[in-house]
């Protein structure tokens, strides 16, 4: 056995500390928690059972309640961006799949517009003054994400409109 094994002590720390921050901090499902920190489920599994042994549980984290003057914000934040995730990997899949009926992939992306389109709705009335901008900074790391996947020598040229973009975001929405 190697001694960056995944068994070895220290070897895990920084994967065990991904899982832990999106699972227990972003409410994140543990097998998605799993995925984000490049990880098995299983072994997910296995670091959440080792850290309640050793007192750490990561349910019991995850259910303390949010600051309460931040609390309606924070949580349609967070259930919008989860949505946005969710909404564009469930859309990926259906471009993707070419065995499909193109009929019922139609009818399953104008069912996941409607979705969006309800989602966005209620987050607007629960709390209007972040959701302008929530979107705004998912757009903008989507838009980075593109461009460092697809275009990665135009990365320089962005990064120098980003910063300033991202302050006049804040400015007009924040």
């Amino acid at each position: 056995m190697s001694p960056q094994a995944e068994g070895s002590p220290g070897s895990s720390a920084p994967a065990r500390a991904a899982l832990r921050a999106a699972y227990v901090d972003r409410r994140q499902s543990l097998s998605r928690a799993a995925t984000e920190a490049g990880i098995a489920a299983g072994t997910a599994r296995r670091y959440k059972r080792e850290a309640a042994a050793a007192g750490d549980d990561w349910d019991q984290a995850r259910a303390l309640p949010l600051p309460p003057a931040d609390t309606r914000q924070l949580l349609v934040q967070a259930l919008i961006e989860d949505y946005v995730r969710l909404h564009q990997a469930t859309q990926q899949a259906l471009l993707a799949e070419e065995a499909a009926e193109p009929l019922a992939r139609a009818e399953a992306l104008s069912r996941l517009a409607n979705a969006f389109t309800k989602t966005m709705a209620a987050a607007g009335r629960a709390a209007p003054e972040i959701t302008a901008l929530t979107l705004a900074g998912e757009f903008v790391r989507e838009l980075a994400g593109f461009v460092e996947a697809r275009h990665p020598d135009a990365m320089p040229a962005l990064a120098a409109v980003l910063e300033p973009f991202g302050q006049h975001l804040l400015k007009k929405y924040g």
